[in-house]
């Protein structure tokens, strides 16, 4: 595995680690939907997802999560006004 590759590969499970902890948290009651540290988690994770499934040719979830991070930072703009 070349390093281009072994950095796509840490990205897209970077990004599972991010959403996972997101929901996890948001479960559990440790964090707010709108909190911005959990939109930062979905955004920075969807990235994540964005690098690995583009590379993959995965075109569903790829633009599921370019959907995902236009949900986070639209949020992340509302709730800063």
């Amino acid at each position: 595995m070349n390093g281009q590759t072994l950095a796509i590969e840490a990205a897209g499970w970077i990004g599972a680690v991010l959403v996972l902890a997101a929901y996890a948290l948001a479960s559990a009651g440790r964090l707010d939907g709108k909190s911005p540290i959990f939109q930062w988690l979905n955004l920075v994770g969807a990235v994540g997802f964005v690098v690995n499934t583009a590379y993959h040719g995965a075109i569903p979830s790829m633009v599921l999560n370019i959907i995902w991070c236009g949900i986070a930072m639209l949020t992340l703009v509302r709730n800063r006004a």
